[in-house]
Parts: C-alpha cells; structure tokens; sequence
C-alpha cells in the first residue's frame, strides 16, 4: 500500500529544490529525515515537513514506523509565477519572478525482498 502527501504553493522555487529531492529518492523515511536534519539550508524544511507528513499517514492507517518505509516516489513540479515590477535603471522598470512549487511524496513498507538486500 502506498501512503501519499502533497503540498501546494511552496514559496521556493522548484530549482532549488530538486537537488536536495534527488538525494532522498529510493531512501528509507528514516534516513531521509536524518539527512534533511543535518542539512542547514532552508529549502529542505518543507521537504521534511512532506516526509513526515507521509510517514504519519503510514502510522494513522496501517501503524506503521518510519524506519519500515521508504520513499517511492518524490516529485517537486512548478506552480504559479507571481510577476512583480521594481524600478531599474534609467527609470525603467524591471521584471521579477517569484517562484513556487508543488511537491508531492509516496512512501510504501519495505517488503521483505528489499530488507534482506540492504542488510548484506
């Protein structure tokens, strides 16, 4: 069974936030919140809010830890553009893009093939 949480209209840009996602793809839940906790960057903590909030819909439908799970799949997509003006020089005006993302993560249990694997 898979365990699904989403967030929308995250003030970072999708950019950023790629590179820290593709670290914890394919890893357990446990490692990953480990990870992003030990990070010092900002961007990661609406990745770690997602996790757990993944983890936490493992715990309340099937009881689940989080050290039985891992991340299938994780996925940052962009969302809407909010276009502002500022001035520039010679009495111009300039444009800026401020940057949202989607997010979405599916956690499922580690089946048994996969626990022996990581073991040895």
């Amino acid at each position: 069974m898979q365990f699904v949480a989403k967030a929308r209209y995250i003030r970072t840009s999708h950019f950023k936030m790629r590179p820290l996602v593709d670290v914890v793809r394919g890893k357990s839940v446990a490692y990953a919140l480990n990870w992003l906790s030990s990070c010092s960057l900002k961007k990661a903590i609406p990745i770690k809010k997602m996790i757990e909030s993944a983890a936490a819909n493992a715990k309340s439908l099937q009881n689940l830890d989080s050290n039985q799970l891992v991340i299938k799949d994780i996925r940052v997509d962009q969302g809407p553009k909010s276009r502002y003006f500022k001035p520039g020089a010679m009495g111009r005006a300039n444009l800026y893009n401020k940057r949202t993302a989607h997010m979405r993560v599916i956690v499922e249990p580690i089946t048994a093939k996969e626990a022996g694997g990581t073991k040895g």
